[in-house]
């Protein structure tokens, strides 16, 4: 990707290596528009990368990066973040 979407210049993610950000915008933009199905089948690929890159985030970046993406998107994508959210939630309950 070569424009760098706004979340990425948030103050909030500046503590970020960048590499871990390329990542989930990566895993974001990539993300949006698919079912359950295709996002489970997208997200298993997606995740083995990210073990094998050594990408790890802590729950404080994690937290920062999803505020800094909702922050800079639109209403309508807002509740799709949370959307997603609450069904990864479920999904690890």
């Amino acid at each position: 990707m070569t424009e760098q979407h706004a979340w990425m210049s948030d103050p909030l993610v500046a503590d970020i290596p960048q590499k871990k950000l390329e990542f989930l915008e990566q895993l974001y933009y990539n993300s949006q528009g698919k079912n359950q199905k295709d996002l489970m089948t997208f997200m298993m690929p997606m995740m083995k990368k990210a073990k094998k890159e050594n990408l790890t985030f802590t729950p404080g970046e994690m937290s920062a990066a999803i505020a800094a993406i909702k922050r800079n998107s639109t209403q309508e994508e807002q509740e799709k973040i949370d959307q997603l959210l609450s069904k990864a939630k479920k999904g690890a309950d």
